[in-house]
């Protein structure tokens, strides 16, 4: 099997777990009278990400190779998340949110990681056979995308959105990603690399050596601002679109009843827009692909803020169309453009850095954030429908994708093929 092949098995296997439960957790929960507490489930994937990959990164870099971590962070994810269905299971309608919370909260401080961690492996393996990540690694990563879809639909069609079962099918899928892990190409450590003596070296650092570069310390600030919207749709667009089940000119249309279906097109599109990637990176640069990808936000919010199921879901569509571009254009650029810049003896802690401020700082933020509006203006406990609640919100959510892109482009300055070379 070639080294190419390989890694797609892995990228594939990497977000199939997470498609499990990212986009239908928010409507278990509401089924079980957590409704008010789904932005509390989505900020931990923030809360754990503000330690975890970076101390998971200092480790593959230092002392375990990274792709034998990578086994280990998803076989213990999984055995939390079986006890998540487990619990959900004996508990029935009388699920209890410290039990569960906790369950799960162990479960996603061990998945985290995976992500920087896979990048980790995918760069070491493709520079191992003198291959260019920017050129080879974003189709690779667009089969971790179909992973998730088919994730989803396998969710939707057996009836899972609704139930505990997601939990286990998460574990179920971490268990063959964790045995699959310790079968990739091996990556260095490095120990005794420069600076390994040092304080700030044994404890890997030296990444954060990148926020001394006025314009890469703006490019981390920002991308803490964009991470703010990554998780927002996928913890409340389900809910929402399930919520107009409570208005009979909505109630069997395929969107209301196929919600996970409906947003899987949000992937389909991100599988597609992928392959832009090494395109708009070596046309554009950085600075252009950001401000497309924050632009890409505005109407994915904006968009959910003005459509509907029925004659309105041509916006709904619409929006799963601009978020391929809204995610791959951020977070896969991001993680190439960070890549590119970064010294090679500290990939794994860069790639940490990345997710702290993404996925960590800006996820915890938005999350939170968003839960927050959502109780403004959305009442859970009410049997009258909340339509217009949840369209305010959207609209909140859109104005400040706007103000972020205003922000970067007055702020930021970084020219396409700027001649950079490694920072440290």
């Amino acid at each position: 099997m070639s080294c190419k092949t390989r890694l797609i098995v892995m990228n594939f296997l990497q977000f199939a777990v997470w498609g499990t439960y990212l986009t239908s957790m928010g409507s278990y929960l509401a089924q079980v009278g957590l409704g008010s507490c789904i932005g509390l489930f989505y900020a931990m994937q923030g809360v754990v990400s503000l330690f975890m990959p970076a101390l998971m990164g200092i480790i593959a870099d230092r002392w375990v190779p990274a792709q034998k971590l990578l086994g280990l962070c998803h076989l213990l994810s999984a055995l939390f998340m079986f006890g998540a269905g487990y619990y959900g299971m004996t508990a029935g309608e009388n699920v209890e949110f410290i039990v569960l919370f906790a369950f799960f909260s162990m479960g996603i401080a061990f998945y985290m990681p995976t992500i920087g961690l896979g990048y980790s492996v995918a760069y070491s393996a493709l520079d191992a056979e003198g291959l260019d990540a920017v050129r080879h690694f974003p189709a690779i990563r667009m089969f971790g995308t179909i992973g998730f879809i088919c994730s989803m639909w396998m969710i939707d069609v057996l009836g899972f959105q609704t139930s505990h079962l997601q939990f286990f099918a998460c574990a179920a899928l971490g268990v063959v990603a964790s045995a699959y892990a310790h079968t990739l190409p091996e990556c260095a450590v490095h120990a005794e690399a420069e600076g390994g003596r040092s304080l700030s070296g044994l404890l890997g650092l030296r990444s954060f050596g990148l926020l001394r570069h006025r314009s890469l310390r703006l490019f981390f600030l920002f991308s803490m601002c964009m991470g703010v919207s990554l998780q927002i749709t996928n913890g409340f667009a389900n809910p929402y679109i399930t919520s107009y089940q409570s208005i009979p000119t909505f109630a069997d249309t395929f969107g209301v009843r196929h919600a996970n279906l409906l947003i899987s097109l949000s992937q389909v599109s991100e599988t597609c827009c992928i392959l832009l990637v090494p395109f708009a990176m070596k046309r554009w640069g950085i600075k252009r692909v950001m401000q497309i990808a924050m632009l890409a936000w505005v109407l994915r919010f904006g968009l959910f803020a003005a459509g509907d199921p029925g004659n309105g879901v041509w916006m709904f569509l619409l929006s799963m169309v601009v978020y391929g571009v809204a995610f791959d254009f951020f977070n896969v650029s991001g993680s190439l453009f960070v890549d590119l810049m970064a010294d090679p003896r500290q990939r794994s802690s860069a790639q940490g850095l990345f997710m702290f401020m993404t996925n960590g700082v800006g996820v915890t933020l938005g999350t939170l954030g968003a839960q927050a509006v959502v109780n403004h203006f959305v009442d859970f406990g009410s049997a009258e429908p909340q339509v217009d609640g949840w369209s305010w919100a959207w609209w909140v959510f859109a104005a400040y994708a706007l103000v972020v892109l205003v922000a970067f482009s007055l702020l930021f300055r970084w020219k396409p093929g700027q001649p950079e070379g490694r920072m440290e």
